[in-house]
């Protein structure tokens, strides 16, 4: 398990279950963040959940739960803070991996180019050019 990688900091993956964040610790990550909100899919673990697994683990866990079309300033601060104090590297995830990816390409637009993020985010296979106005 070691998701799709972004950048130096982050890679991002579809949902991943407790028992996996050992896969995710062993492949070197020192944080996770997830981007899901309680209660999106039957079944899915919880943040909670999520939160003790990686810190029995070693791992320090953010939650910054997102809907597509509802990702807003309070949430792209707190994914700029999550990206530039949590311990690197990130494993950053979500249903499929894109709301991650969307999340971690507007916190970094303010320092970069939206060609140069558009890029890295289609080498990991997500579309983030939909975003082009936003970054």
């Amino acid at each position: 398990m070691t998701g799709r990688k972004l950048d130096d900091t982050l890679s991002t993956s579809p949902q991943v279950t407790p028992d996996e964040l050992e896969i995710v610790a062993a492949a070197g990550f020192r944080a996770v963040i997830s981007n899901r909100p309680d209660g999106e899919d039957p079944g899915q673990p919880t943040a909670a959940e999520m939160k003790a697994a990686a810190e029995n683990h070693g791992l320090a866990f953010r939650h910054i739960p997102v809907t597509g079309g509802g990702i807003g300033p309070s949430d792209i601060q707190a994914m700029a803070e999550a990206l530039d104090t949590l311990p690197g590297p990130i494993f950053g995830f979500c249903r499929t991996g894109t709301r991650t990816a969307m999340l971690w390409a507007l916190a970094k637009a303010p320092s970069s180019d939206p060609d140069t993020l558009i890029a890295a985010a289609r080498d990991a296979g997500y579309d983030l050019s939909g975003l082009r106005s936003r970054l």
